[in-house]
């Protein structure tokens, strides 16, 4: 998915928790990512609006190389 602003969604969660793990994940294999929707002060909200994950459209091929690679080492 890519929205006006050049990003694409690597990811959907239903917490900011995880949503922030993968953040990191990517941060610390030089790929900037950011969180978004999860901003709403009723939490139980997320699960009708997920809160998404985005990357630089430029970076999405290598981010879902290392969510993939993250999944299966779990």
């Amino acid at each position: 998915m890519t929205d006006s602003q050049g990003f694409k969604t690597v990811a959907t969660f239903t917490e900011r928790v995880q949503a922030d793990m993968c953040v990191a994940l990517l941060g610390d294999n030089g790929i900037p990512a950011g969180v978004f929707g999860a901003d709403s002060s009723y939490p139980s909200l997320s699960y009708a609006k997920p809160i998404e994950v985005k990357v630089n459209a430029s970076d999405y091929e290598a981010a879902m190389s290392i969510l993939a690679a993250a999944d299966k080492a779990e």
